[in-house]
């Protein structure tokens, strides 16, 4: 337990456990906790309620004067006004008044000492604290008896609903940001990664006021120290291809780039569930154990055994743990400037090149589009693959316009004179249905010839869809995969996907034409088919 006051924040609390180590978070977890356990590997299982995943409609942030101009305002980031915000701060403070224990965490957002915020989380769970414990970077005794005031803090009352006749309520779940308080106040959603992304949020915001990019991607170095971020949405392979047992980890999911070089946001990894195994990703299920917090996963009731294969709760299990987990992690997650920015897509239409060199004007419409195409569905006759599209590959988290990160990474790709890439993972040799998914084997290899410099001294072709120049050759991959026209057996019919693929991209790109500079819009397809 702590003496740590809590009347700043308007709480009054009998017992309050501050920055309590895992062991006191397991035994309070799974004594006042009916859906803790503690499964066979060590790892803290528990139920997240009844949301099992983020709530980006209910997202809001506070419309001051101070920050309004500055906002992407849209469906992304819609606004609240500061006596409905301070509403429903005063709500979660009353419902937190009401616990009989109250869990603080406090810890920093990002690993480089000159850009980190302190960031104080408050909580009425357990499962919350531990969470945030393997999320947030964690502080030395001495820093925590040092940290003072902090930067930013989240009031999770998620177990308490919003008050749906509340001005700008769309439900019972509100999650709210505050830029000039400094404050997040979660209501009627008890999902941890509200938390985390929150954060992400925030960072979004308040690093590019420092000339700081942040950035949704995953990162890695090299024996030489050289640097590689991967930019992807889900299912383009962002996760699997970072994880190289010859590189070292730098982070998972949130990075900046500043001007000493790249540092990791977060302290731990929260690591899609559905399906681990061994055998799969043996990094991650390894780093399944004591301290680990397991999400909304199925488990023998009597072997404490975790069926990793059961998404009768949802498909979206999780798994949140201490970057040292991971046995190549660097620590700290801190590395100099990338070498390599690396865009990923699983193209399902199979008209996008397995690997290609972006010019910087290039790499800057394609960080804007942020492409992926997903299947429809599995519903009979439905297998037209569905193009999906999520600015700087993490609209979601967006705070400023996306020019705004775009320019930022053109400014600093030129600057350290990083290369850009982009990796096809989906679809070769036809559509979706006929065509096959680039091996992994095949990805890997151009991810390699990448690192050792080999496929930048390759000779190059222009490919007429998109203007992208396309390596003709790369070691360990079959020279005849790398322009995809060629491995369609019906060019006609390669075309007039092409055609299609191109329509969607132009039709998404001009929401952001008025904002984007020309040279970035004529940076896309230009189709001239054979």
């Amino acid at each position: 337990m702590s003496t740590l006051d809590l009347s700043p924040y308007g709480i009054q609390a009998d017992t309050v456990f501050h920055n309590a180590d895992p062991a006191h978070l397991y035994e309070a977890a799974v004594r006042y906790d009916s859906t803790a356990a503690i499964v066979d590997s060590g790892a803290l299982t528990i139920r997240s309620g009844e949301k099992t995943g983020r709530s980006p409609a209910d997202k809001r942030i506070v419309h001051h004067p101070d920050s309004a101009g500055d906002i992407w305002w849209g469906p992304i980031n819609i606004e609240i006004d500061e006596h409905t915000f301070q509403i429903n701060k005063e709500r979660a403070q009353d419902y937190l008044n009401t616990r009989q224990r109250i869990y603080v965490m406090d810890g920093f957002a990002g690993w480089a000492p000159e850009h980190r915020l302190k960031v104080r989380i408050i909580a009425s769970r357990p499962y919350h604290a531990l969470f945030m414990h393997n999320m947030l970077v964690r502080p030395t005794k001495e820093e925590l008896a040092d940290f003072g005031t902090p930067d930013f803090v989240i009031y999770n009352s998620g177990e308490f609903p919003a008050n749906r006749q509340t001005k700008h309520m769309s439900s019972k779940t509100s999650v709210d940001l505050s830029f000039e308080h400094q404050e997040m106040v979660i209501l009627g959603t008890e999902y941890a990664g509200e938390m985390k992304k929150g954060i992400f949020t925030v960072m979004h915001y308040l690093m590019p006021k420092r000339n700081v990019l942040s950035m949704h991607c995953s990162a890695n170095e090299g024996e030489d120290g050289d640097v590689s971020l991967f930019f992807g949405l889900s299912g383009t392979g962002k996760t699997t291809l970072s994880a190289d047992a010859s590189r070292r980890l730098i982070g998972d999911d949130e990075h900046c780039w500043s001007d000493q070089g790249v540092f990791n946001i977060e302290g731990g990894c929260y690591a899609k569930a559905i399906d681990l195994s061994e055998e799969d990703e043996p990094e991650i299920y390894d780093a399944i154990r004591y301290g680990t917090v397991l999400e909304n996963v199925v488990y023998d009731e009597e072997t404490r055994e975790v069926d990793y294969t059961d998404d009768s709760i949802t498909e979206n299990t999780r798994a949140s743990y201490p970057l040292p987990y991971i046995e190549n992690a660097k620590v700290p997650g801190i590395a100099g400037h990338p070498d390599n920015i690396i865009f990923l897509t699983y193209d399902a239409f199979g008209v996008m090149p397995p690997v290609s060199k972006l010019t910087p004007e290039q790499a800057m419409y394609h960080f804007i589009s942020g492409y992926t195409a997903k299947v429809a569905g599995t519903e009979v006759g439905v297998d037209e693959p569905q193009a999906t599209f999520s600015a700087c590959f993490g609209a979601a988290f967006l705070v400023w316009p996306p020019d705004k990160y775009a320019e930022m990474l053109a400014e600093k790709i030129r600057e350290h004179d990083a290369e850009a890439w982009l990796i096809n993972t989906g679809i070769t040799g036809g559509p979706y249905g006929t065509g096959r998914r680039v091996p992994l084997k095949y990805t890997r290899a151009m991810v390699d010839a990448i690192h050792d410099g080999s496929l930048l001294e390759a000779p190059k072709q222009t490919e007429p869809v998109f203007g992208l120049n396309v390596p003709t050759t790369c070691p360990h991959v079959p020279n005849e995969i790398l322009m995809p026209r060629g491995t369609w057996d019906n060019p006609d019919a390669y075309d007039a996907k092409a055609e299609h693929l191109v329509g969607l991209f132009n039709e998404h790109f001009e929401q952001y034409e008025d904002m984007a500079a020309p040279e970035i819009v004529d940076a896309g397809p230009q189709l001239q088919t054979a």
